[in-house]
């Protein structure tokens, strides 16, 4: 099955109130995405991670996103996996191999685009939960998300995306996982390039986490934390969907 997306894309604009003062309001728009241009993609949804509150917070993720995943898939978005340091786990599988015979394209000169600072200090790591040594401790994506050899990708290099989507035809870019302020924004593969490359992206805000430790400016709850990112995202990088747009 295949189709269009209808998505209502979520941004923020910086306008002018009736009594003459700045302010960011939200505005949401409806648009019509087809299937057939648009791919999901999962950044790092490890299988594992040093902090164990970034533990805890996906592992009840997956679930949604192993739902969301299914049904992109089966109204024709292309799916591709990005958990990022595991190729190796995945050398030899058909959907990684789907990648890598892919011909290369070289990506268009990089649009400029502005890049404010955070609103949330992550400058330690950004555990919640204590840990203060930032180590590798992942081998493959989560378990709990199915890969489907038949029609997925398993890529974590932005040109190999770029050049996968740009031979299907496909411009729109879905981003879920993990984390929003740091590999979901930052990635080879993920918003701020792939916006300067000039692709139309959106962030699925509700199947996403920060790393965040209150004990940080702004001294706000962890879940404020990944609102703040969210936001910003909508402000200056690109608009949000929700998972339920993708399940209904």
């Amino acid at each position: 099955m295949s189709g269009d997306l209808r998505l209502v894309l979520q941004s923020q604009t910086l306008t002018i109130g009736p009594d003459g003062r700045q302010g960011w309001h939200v505005r949401q728009t409806p648009v019509t995405w087809p299937a057939a241009g648009t791919a999901l993609l999962l950044c790092d949804v490890w299988d594992s991670h040093w902090c164990q509150g970034a533990v805890m917070r996906l592992d009840g993720m997956v679930p949604r996103l192993q739902a969301t995943v299914a049904a992109a898939r089966q109204r024709g978005v292309q799916v591709i996996h990005a958990p990022s340091d595991t190729m190796d786990f995945y050398a030899g599988a058909p959907a990684r191999r789907r990648v890598l015979q892919v011909p290369a394209v070289t990506p268009p000169p990089e649009l400029a685009h502005p890049d404010p600072p955070l609103p949330i200090d992550d400058g330690d790591g950004g555990a919640d939960t204590g840990e203060t040594s930032a180590r590798r401790t992942w081998t493959r994506q989560h378990p709990g998300i199915g890969i489907d050899d038949d029609l997925d990708a398993i890529a974590d290099q932005g040109r190999e995306v770029y050049s996968l989507l740009a031979q299907q035809g496909r411009n729109r870019l879905l981003i879920a996982g993990v984390h929003t302020n740091m590999c979901v924004l930052n990635r080879s593969f993920a918003i701020k390039q792939m916006v300067r490359w000039g692709l139309q992206v959106a962030l699925v805000r509700d199947l996403t986490d920060a790393m965040y430790s209150p004990t940080r400016a702004p001294y706000v709850s962890h879940d404020e934390g990944t609102r703040l990112v969210v936001s910003y995202i909508e402000k200056h990088w690109c608009p949000s969907v929700d998972s339920n747009q993708l399940l209904f």
